[in-house]
């Protein structure tokens, strides 16, 4: 078994010679070049060890790059949140899949050159490209775990490195890149890559399934109405929707085609709603807790979705409230925990105006109750998150009085986390919850009260965050994409 690289010589694909383009799309298409070229490399030196073939090199491919110089201070649109850089300097990212990002990437490039009047370079990177990201491509195809191969994997490949696979740009910790160059983007292509292969392990589904608007929600019976929402829409063909994607990849294009059961469900399986322009919508079942909110919204996040909300139950913390009666979170009381490392509590998770103004206008037009009507089933308040799920057996004196000083009218295990994750990874968020239980006033979540309530609630509930998610989709990405959501110094991309 080899045992020490430095035995190896290290062989490459040729270098990639530097080019600059003025034209967005040119750029991308390069990038596909590029990464297909050091991928596809990658794949056929790992195949050919699978057939017994001792390596006779370390073998190395670089991802693709992408970069721009501003040379002086330039005006831009102080609307935008994003498509421009702050200060001059010469910024650079390292981009993975640029074929199942070629919109988005031609979207941000092309703001670029009309913001700042320069144009791109595209060119190897400095960054390895992972042999396991190489093999993801493959759906067929697995890296063996360490000594199953005649080989130690780290001898012949690269594999995932944690220093540039972790999220130190979207927290604010980040400094230059190696080279000087300032962040362009969000995320570095490992990061990319390490969430594209999470988010098929979890949901079942391929990352190109997913929809530009993504809902989330904590209980199976929010997934049967989408899917009943779904084959009505593919049976209209004037929906816009064209295809309905179960876990499993398993594709509908009618109404009446079926969905194969029996096999085992993932931890978080995903439904898409699709659209040929991608701004479809996506109903993520994350089950219940925060661990599960942050882990989908961490992966889910590199798609670049242009908003997520929480559609799920909730307790009811008022006494005037009754069981199906919504709440429109506009402020957060967060005692989920997972997230204060990256993101201190102390930081406040604003409301965002396009996204409360769509959820209210959509619970108005599916109850059809308006202005101080519509008072009498929904309220608007602050919601509380918290990681027990059995805290109403705790001495009530201490969670009580918080929950009353901070003014919640609801209380949940998820929602303040995918606001939180959404503020700290710029994807516009929101919640709408429907009450289920009242613990403080006796009426607990039991089988029998809740049967009725699910019956008539949950149709309704689910409608209201798909027309909320189409009224978002009519409104200009610019508009979405509020800068409440942009630091001092941001990257370009948005």
């Amino acid at each position: 078994m080899l045992t020490d690289s430095r035995r190896l010589p290290i062989e490459t694909p040729e270098p990639a010679e530097q080019v600059h383009f003025d034209d967005p799309a040119a750029a991308v298409a390069r990038l596909v070049e590029l990464y297909e070229r050091a991928s596809h490399f990658l794949l056929d030196r790992f195949l050919a060890t699978l057939q017994g073939n001792r390596p006779q090199a370390r073998y190395r491919a670089f991802y693709p790059e992408l970069r721009l110089t501003v040379p002086v201070h330039s005006k831009t649109d102080s609307r935008l949140s994003f498509g421009h850089v702050a200060l001059p300097g010469t910024y650079s990212t390292s981009i993975t899949r640029p074929d199942l990002f070629r919109g988005y990437l031609t979207e941000q490039i092309g703001l670029l050159m009309k913001n700042h009047g320069v144009a791109v370079s595209v060119s190897d990177s400095d960054t390895p490209m992972p042999v396991h990201f190489a093999v993801a491509t493959q759906s067929d195809l697995n890296v063996p775990q360490e000594g199953v191969l005649n080989y130690s994997l780290r001898d012949v490949f690269d594999v995932p490195d944690l220093n540039t696979m972790n999220d130190d740009i979207v927290n604010g910790t980040a400094g230059p890149n190696p080279d000087g160059s300032q962040p362009l983007a969000p995320f570095t292509a490992q990061r990319v890559d390490y969430s594209l292969a999470r988010l098929s392990h979890y949901t079942a589904t391929l990352p190109e399934h997913f929809q530009n608007f993504v809902m989330f929600t904590n209980y199976q019976f929010y997934v049967d109405e989408f899917e009943a929402f779904a084959r009505r829409a593919l049976a209209d063909p004037h929906s816009g929707y064209t295809e309905f994607v179960a876990p499993g990849n398993q594709v509908l294009e009618r109404a009446e085609d079926i969905i194969a059961t029996g096999a085992k469900m993932p931890q978080m399986p995903a439904y898409h709603l699709k659209r040929p322009d991608g701004d479809g919508i996506t109903l993520v079942n994350i089950g219940v807790g925060p661990s599960n909110a942050k882990t989908a919204t961490d992966h889910i996040a590199v798609l670049r979705p242009h908003a997520w909300l929480m559609v799920g139950h909730c307790a009811g913390l008022r006494n005037s409230q009754s069981l199906g009666d919504f709440v429109l979170a506009h402020a957060y009381l967060r005692e989920d925990h997972v997230l204060d490392d990256d993101l201190p509590v102390w930081v406040p998770i604003p409301a965002l105006a396009e996204v409360q103004v769509a959820l209210q206008e959509a619970v108005a037009e599916v109850t059809r109750l308006d202005g101080y009507e519509l008072k009498r089933i929904m309220r608007t308040g602050t919601v509380a998150t918290i990681d027990n799920r059995n805290w109403e057996l705790r001495d009530q004196s201490g969670p009580v009085q918080r929950l009353s000083q901070s003014r919640a009218i609801a209380l949940d295990m998820e929602s303040a986390t995918i606001a939180a994750n959404g503020f700290r990874f710029r994807v516009p968020y929101g919640t709408l919850l429907c009450v289920s239980d009242k613990p403080l006033h006796g009426e607990l979540k039991l089988p029998g009260m809740a049967t009725d309530f699910y019956r008539t609630q949950v149709a309704n509930h689910l409608l209201i965050g798909i027309r909320a998610m189409e009224k978002l989709r009519a409104t200009p990405l610019e508009r979405i994409h509020s800068r409440k959501l942009r630091s001092f110094n941001e990257t370009a991309f948005l």
